[in-house]
């Protein structure tokens, strides 16, 4: 389990994170949305123990994420970003074998085993790229490309999984597609998925909880039937919503109100 305590992260003077609480818990998928600046993405790369806390504490499993070598940490926490940066070409394959890095005891590529081949080829069945895995990743779709950022980090078998937008620019089916293979590593493997998205129908849809943040500091948190209320998202994105069940899942579903204009 990763844990975020009373948080605190500076930017020189500015504050961008001021005492955030978070649970990452396994089989759970919690999503953090907020407007634009509200601290989401600082608060992801903190989880991460890419940014330095000037206050409050990250555990890894009871222990100080601090104390844990980086190699350490990439065993168990994995990132998801919306692009992935290509220094030189690779194939999808050879893209998501890099996944297993962490796991090697050497700095380049040269270093798979058999068990990292096999599993690489089991996320790559799982995620439905294996017939995409001789092709170069600068050939993929957009949201194949995607795909196959999310299946290098399940190559990791990291329990925890941190996704920065990881549904930005793709179409509907696309969207779906990609969280439910999150949905389904945390229901049938007991990973962790902490989800910063912009989307909160989608946040409604596939997280436990939900954490909305405003300034960065937590304006609610619990499930998204608590926190996704018409007051709570009229105080943060300052519009007026309506909020219903959704007719299938029974979830919140979320529906801006656009007042028409006078004399319309």
């Amino acid at each position: 389990m990763l844990e975020a305590r009373d948080i605190n992260v500076n930017y020189g003077e500015r504050v961008a994170v001021a005492g955030v609480s978070l649970r990452a818990v396994p089989s759970e998928v919690t999503a953090i949305i907020g407007p634009n600046g509200a601290g989401k993405s600082t608060l992801l790369r903190a989880l991460n123990g890419a940014l330095e806390l000037s206050h409050g504490e990250i555990l890894l499993d009871g222990k100080p994420l601090r104390s844990f070598a980086r190699r350490a940490i990439g065993r168990r926490i994995t990132v998801v970003a919306q692009e992935a940066e290509l220094r030189f070409p690779v194939t999808v394959m050879e893209f998501v074998l890099g996944g297993r890095y962490a796991w090697s005891s050497t700095s380049a590529w040269g270093f798979e085993t058999e068990r990292d081949v096999v599993i690489t080829q089991e996320i790559l069945r799982e995620t439905e790229l294996e017939d995409f895995s001789a092709r170069w990743m600068s050939e993929l779709s957009g949201g194949e490309r995607q795909r196959a950022v999310l299946a290098r980090a399940l190559a990791t078998e990291a329990s925890i999984l941190l996704l920065d937008e990881p549904t930005a620019n793709l179409d509907l089916a696309h969207q779906a597609a990609l969280l439910q293979l999150v949905r389904a590593r945390c229901d049938e493997k007991g990973a962790a998925a902490v989800v910063v998205t912009h989307d909160i129908n989608l946040a409604a849809e596939f997280a436990d909880r939900v954490l909305l943040l405003l300034k960065g500091q937590t304006l609610a948190a619990g499930t998204p039937q608590e926190v996704l209320t018409p007051e709570l998202l009229r105080e943060v994105f300052e519009i007026k919503v309506l909020v219903d069940a959704h007719p299938v899942t029974g979830a919140p579903r979320i529906t801006p109100v656009h007042l028409k204009r006078a004399g319309n």
